[in-house]
């Protein structure tokens, strides 16, 4: 169930001034499944990942693994199509778990903890073209973006909501890990396009219903699905 709507979509007719680097955290995108007996160290890996400042770790749950004997209590055929189009997007046909995606360009695939920092470690050090705010209010959220790129021509940008359960702990007891009591940290239960085409000449702002009082994320992403241009968080 969607626990926000959105109210109203603002396109200020402005001339945006130019930004300075936006201070976006790296956006972890975990694909992983109860039933895969390799996901376990990528799911902890996360979860370290999880405590930090400028990362934001998400763990999609896919649902391709549940045949095995195991239905992954969190998978979603959404997250599926998610990891397929990135796959597409890179010219391969094949998906994986565990696979990372970080910042909707680097693949790390199995558990590859070094690999991950570096690549983290690099997306600091680029420039992110959209800076995103998020502020609770007595009627809701209130999220506005504003870019220092304009896309005059062809796909332009897409904004994006996440929801997700920040920590549960499952009882496994079928499949490849049968028998093991494993954490997962911010499971991904809703993730919702709010805007797409967005070119970036004007400011987008939206307003929020927001009754969960749950933790929020704002993406925004070249469309493919591409680039992560600027994200955060509002706990």
């Amino acid at each position: 169930m969607r626990h926000w709507l959105a109210l109203t979509l603002i396109l200020v007719s402005l001339v945006p001034a130019q930004l300075a680097r936006a201070d976006s955290p790296v956006v972890v995108e975990l694909y992983t499944s109860q039933g895969c007996s390799a996901c376990p160290p990528a799911d902890a890996l996360l979860e370290e990942l999880a405590a930090r400042d400028d990362v934001i770790a998400l763990a999609l749950h896919v649902d391709y693994w549940d045949y095995i004997g195991w239905a992954d209590t969190f998978a979603s055929a959404q997250f599926t199509r998610r990891q397929h189009a990135y796959a597409r997007a890179a010219g391969s046909r094949m998906v994986y778990t565990p696979q990372m995606i970080i910042g909707g360009q680097a693949r790390v695939v199995g558990y590859e903890p070094m690999n991950v920092a570096d690549v983290i470690h690099e997306m600091r050090m680029v420039d992110y073209p959209v800076a995103i705010t998020m502020e609770r209010t007595s009627d809701g959220v209130t999220l506005r973006a504003e870019a220092s790129m304009v896309i005059a021509e062809g796909p332009g940008m897409v904004v994006q909501l996440v929801r997700y359960i920040p920590l549960q702990q499952v009882d496994i007891r079928r499949g490849e890990n049968a028998g093991r009591s494993i954490d997962y940290v911010n499971i991904v239960t809703e993730w919702q396009r709010i805007g797409e085409d967005w070119s970036g000449a004007e400011p987008f702002e939206m307003q929020l219903i927001d009754s969960a009082q749950e933790p929020i994320v704002a993406i925004v992403q070249m469309a493919g699905p591409g680039r992560i241009l600027g994200a955060a968080r509002l706990d």
